[in-house]
């Protein structure tokens, strides 16, 4: 198991010897955190394809990208499996420390282990229910379990198969939208809370270092929608919990030129005033990762996508996205050598500035 997380003095270093445009690194939370991240979540759970992501991610850390995310449910932990090979030989070939990495996994869905001979249910019956880790009533019809029994069970096994002692980040994954339609609000928050206390315990446990929300329509849709969810009261929860040195610094959701409600949406009460879920988590002080940038490729076909800087596809809409105010990365999904290449060109050159920023918004909108 390798110890250690990411340090304010390890990501510097890494910044400073990654060989990339400076300016394609942010500051936050003390941590210096390149502007785009490698996701996890496709493909098929064979050896295969671990050897293809653990490849992908040898590359582009050594291309200048120190931010990684997978999810123990990706892959059905083969996921996980493949970035913790990856980063016990990157740190065995004395590429990088662990102190230089930025780590994040999820935890929330039933998952199954694809090494493993059982099936589905057969996994979930012999490893989570004969062990009391799940109790009947327990799991939503969205697959979804958050009691903090079941959680802790899945930061041990995640910790496992990443060969980690601590991760930098964990996520509830899509809390909100996996329980619902079973759960009333009401319950759902008091539910929420709970996990805050197990992360925060954990924290104290040095398992993990921050937490947060992954999700995908709880912080975007408008506020009459059962699954909204507001940030300022969440982020309020959480300093309940953990007082002001909380962990709940950051949180993921989708965003990109078509899933554009992230920015453009202001279905965020904050005070009296109605704002993006982007600005209120400037204002909130809460780091803001990016998925589906090109919404599983549909947005690299010719010409779904305006044109601007003379820039292919997939560059144009990374730049969009970690140009965005409030964005720290969009994390890509990438598997093959070629299109980690293709895609981490955009390392090459800046961001836009905010100036460039809201002229391209505003030709966009008009």
């Amino acid at each position: 198991m390798i110890s250690g997380f990411a340090t304010s003095e390890g990501t510097k270093k890494f910044a400073q010897n990654s060989g990339v445009n400076q300016a394609n690194f942010k500051e936050f939370e003390n941590l210096t955190l390149s502007n785009v991240g490698i996701g996890t979540y496709l493909g098929d759970p064979d050896d295969k394809t671990d050897e293809l992501v653990t490849n992908a991610v040898k590359q582009s850390v050594t291309s200048g990208i120190n931010v990684v995310d997978t999810a123990i449910n990706y892959r059905a932990q083969k996921a996980e499996r493949s970035v913790g090979k990856a980063i016990s030989e990157l740190i065995q070939e004395e590429k990088i420390s662990r102190d230089q990495i930025f780590i994040s996994t999820k935890n929330g869905y039933l998952t199954n282990d694809a090494d493993s001979k059982l099936g589905f249910w057969e996994y979930v019956k012999e490893e989570y229910s004969q062990k009391n880790i799940i109790k009947e009533g327990d799991v939503t019809s969205g697959y979804h379990c958050m009691t903090p029994t079941y959680l802790s069970d899945q930061l041990d096994r995640s910790l496992k198969n990443l060969s980690l002692e601590c991760v930098d980040l964990m996520y509830l994954h899509n809390a909100i939208e996996g329980q619902i339609k079973d759960v009333s609000k009401e319950q759902l928050l008091k539910n929420l809370q709970d996990v805050f206390e197990l992360y925060e315990q954990k924290r104290e446990e040095v398992k993990i270092k921050f937490y947060g929300m992954a999700t995908w329509e709880c912080f975007r849709v408008p506020s009459d929608n059962p699954q909204y969810l507001s940030f300022e009261d969440t982020v309020a929860m959480a300093k309940k919990v953990g007082g002001e040195n909380h962990g709940f610094r950051f949180i993921q959701l989708p965003f990109n030129l078509h899933y554009d409600q992230a920015l453009l949406g202001k279905n965020q009460l904050f005070g009296t005033e109605n704002i993006s879920v982007l600005e209120a988590a400037v204002r909130l002080k809460i780091g803001v990762f990016t998925s589906v940038p090109f919404m599983q490729g549909r947005l690299l076909t010719p010409g779904v996508m305006p044109d601007f800087n003379d820039l292919k596809p997939s560059l144009r809409a990374l730049q969009f996205i970690r140009s965005s105010p409030g964005v720290l990365s969009p994390l890509v999904g990438q598997k093959s050598p070629e299109h980690v290449s293709e895609n981490l060109e955009i390392m090459k050159i800046p961001p836009l500035s905010e100036d460039e920023f809201l002229t391209l918004v505003k030709k966009f909108t008009s």
